[in-house]
């Protein structure tokens, strides 16, 4: 009895160290998170260049800035609110940085625009940084950066990180949806409405006038 012990106590250790650092490595990697919420305009089009960035697990769409607690999607576009459409994107800082994600961030969008995004006007399609106290110095700099090579002034505001609300289901990953939605062009996918969309809204067209081949196309 006591060697069946023992040998099971043996076997016991050698499992332990051969998993100590493969458990070492899970618990390094589930604490390399970092979220950061930015709003371009249209979260579909804002998910839908994020979702496709290294490094990046996560992209959630909804609303943030304002007074009103839970806003519903008619209460933010139709105005009153305060708040903005964003996302939120998770993403893993050992792969993509933050100084990396803003990079795109602001290639991403006409950050001259005071008024609106490309064919979406008003308060809730403008652009803003929501940054974390950590996330501020960079995001002044990568404003700047950005300042400097267009040359004209960036009136996207960096603002502080503000309750984020997640928008209704349907908004989620809408530019690869295959549900049915009624458009003035009949029932198509939701996949295929956010592309007529996305080309009728100018918005690639405007980021190639603005950014140039540095434009962070979808």
């Amino acid at each position: 009895m006591y060697k069946i012990l023992k040998t099971v106590f043996i076997l016991f250790l050698t499992l332990t160290t051969q998993i100590s650092p493969f458990l070492g490595n899970l618990t390094l990697r589930a604490q390399s998170k970092d979220s950061i919420i930015l709003a371009g305009g249209c979260f579909w089009c804002v998910e839908a260049d994020f979702e496709k960035v290294n490094g990046v697990s996560e992209v959630i769409s909804g609303y943030t800035g304002g007074f009103l607690e839970n806003p519903t999607y008619k209460q933010v576009v139709k105005g009153g609110t305060g708040h903005y459409e964003a996302v939120i994107i998770h993403f893993d800082p050992e792969i993509i940085t933050t100084k990396n994600i803003l990079y795109k961030f602001f290639r991403s969008i006409d950050p001259t625009d005071a008024g609106g995004q490309f064919c979406d006007r008003g308060h809730s399609y403008k652009s803003a940084i929501f940054a974390k106290p950590n996330q501020i110095l960079i995001a002044k700099n990568a404003l700047l950066e950005a300042e400097a090579i267009l040359g004209e002034k960036i009136v996207t505001p960096i603002l502080e990180v503000s309750k984020f609300f997640t928008a209704e289901k349907y908004h989620q990953d809408y530019y690869k949806g295959e549900n049915l939605v009624l458009t003035r062009f009949g029932p198509i996918k939701q996949k295929n409405a956010y592309k007529r969309y996305r080309s009728a809204c100018g918005r690639d067209e405007r980021l190639k006038e603005v950014w140039g081949k540095d434009a962070f196309l979808n």
